[in-house]
């Protein structure tokens, strides 16, 4: 452990100051949030990106068609996956970094230039979907490329705490780019918001986008990448082939994995994107109590997600994803219980306790994911079953949750919904391995 420590300082002296580690976690942080700006500002201005970018015959089917597209960035995240956590594990994770933030938020950035449907027809929406295709490609290597570049540098025993600084960046976005959203349209003229406003939050992805690839290509890949490569060249090895050996030797890991990241994806679009629909279709709650109630809760989730990595520094990835998925299976049917009383108090209380159970699953989670797979393929395991989960359980949360409602009638089918995938999740940690007191080099050997 100590010729481990030794080796890290001796490759970046800049290390021990905290100059580096200060660049790293300010990288990672501007692209996870530049995502979920955009997707806030995205779900937002729905209604305004149907008008504008499809037919207006029928604002329903352009409402729908606006959300298939929407849907499109999640079907292409495991493709991305694939991609970009292969090229991370074979070129470095500043190679993959600097490239994936100067695409995703590229793409970003010219879907608030693009012409409308009344100035070139079907070409507006095509448009749409194919920069919708990139954002999806480019944004699936961001998460778990900043957590893993983050991992690598940070001191062994505040791991948990640093990369907790990805998933907090995900809620700073939500609650940036809804309140910017809310702040247009309270304050601008709806015809302005509609011709011209709903832009803004797409091309102020485009300088934020720069900084954040300029800062990355003025670091080092991490100490821990670095010495693999050397013990590579040192023994001849053969070319690195992140997939195959990923299918090969660690196809326990990538299951095992996939399970526990189900329930997150679940978790954190239901209780964070998700309820704000439930509570208005399904309860009746007004749409501003709803939108105030998950506001609140997104900045309480943003304090909560770094006490919880924290608390794993202490206690353990294990222990703490254990412990969420027990209490998600314990108090989600509870809760959505409380939750159709529709009263303000009672619903903005369940929602805080639901952020704080889902940021004990959240906090923990990426630094368990660095820590399940060995530097090789660290890159290309954490990415794709982080991805894949996403793609079919995270960005379905919404559309099964209404759907089980309709087809049961009952309120509470979302909730039996989470109680299984917790359970699954629950096995799936059960059968995990508890690496977070190991440096990073030994796991794996």
């Amino acid at each position: 452990m100590a010729d481990a420590t030794a080796d890290t300082a001796a490759l970046d002296p800049n290390l021990d100051n905290g100059a580096t580690i200060r660049r790293v976690a300010v990288s990672s942080f501007l692209g996870n949030f530049i995502e979920w700006f955009d997707y806030a500002s995205y779900s937002y201005f729905a209604t305004v990106i149907a008008a504008v970018f499809f037919a207006s015959e029928d604002p329903t089917a352009a409402l729908i068609s606006t959300f298939a597209v929407f849907a499109v960035s999640f079907i292409m995240r495991p493709v991305g996956a694939l991609f970009w956590g292969s090229l991370g594990d074979k070129k470095g994770r500043k190679w993959a970094l600097s490239v994936s933030i100067f695409l995703m938020s590229g793409a970003t950035f010219l879907i608030g230039c693009l012409p409308t449907y009344a100035m070139i027809g079907l070409g507006a929406p095509l448009l749409l979907l194919l920069l919708r295709m990139v954002q999806g490609f480019s944004a699936a290597g961001e998460y778990a490329g900043a957590a893993t570049f983050l991992a690598e540098y940070a001191p062994q025993d505040k791991r948990g705490l640093y990369c907790s600084l990805v998933p907090a960046s995900t809620a700073v976005g939500l609650l940036v780019g809804s309140t910017l959203a809310t702040i247009m349209t309270i304050f601008m003229p709806e015809e302005a918001v509609n011709m011209w406003g709903w832009r803004i939050p797409f091309l102020l992805a485009g300088p934020l986008g720069l900084i954040a690839h300029y800062i990355r290509t003025r670091l080092e890949d991490s100490p821990t990448y670095q010495s693999m490569q050397e013990n590579l060249a040192t023994t001849h090895s053969e070319g690195q082939h992140p997939i195959r050996d990923l299918c090969k030797n660690h196809l326990r890991e990538l299951i095992v994995s996939f399970g526990a990241c189900m329930l997150n994806a679940v978790g954190f679009y239901a209780v964070l994107t998700y309820l704000p629909t439930y509570l208005e279709t399904a309860v009746g709650m007004p749409a501003d109590e709803s939108q105030l109630a998950t506001t609140i809760s997104l900045v309480a989730y943003i304090a909560f997600i770094f006490i919880s990595g924290k608390i794993s520094d202490r206690f353990g990835r294990k222990k703490m994803l254990i412990s969420a998925c027990v209490l998600f299976i314990v108090l989600t049917v509870p809760a959505f219980m409380l939750l159709n009383t529709a009263q303000f108090i009672i619903v903005l209380g369940v929602e805080l306790v639901m952020c704080f159970v889902l940021t004990i699953n959240d906090g923990t989670l990426s630094s368990y994911l660095t820590e399940t797979f060995p530097t090789d393929v660290r890159y290309t395991g954490f990415a794709l079953s982080f991805n894949l989960a996403n793609a079919i359980f995270g960005g379905t949360a919404a559309m099964i949750g209404t759907a089980l409602i309709s087809a049961t009638g009952s309120n509470l089918a979302p909730a039996w919904y989470m109680v299984v995938v917790a359970v699954v999740a629950l096995v799936a940690m059960i059968l995990s391995h508890e690496n977070s007191h190991k440096h990073l080099d030994e796991i794996g050997n």
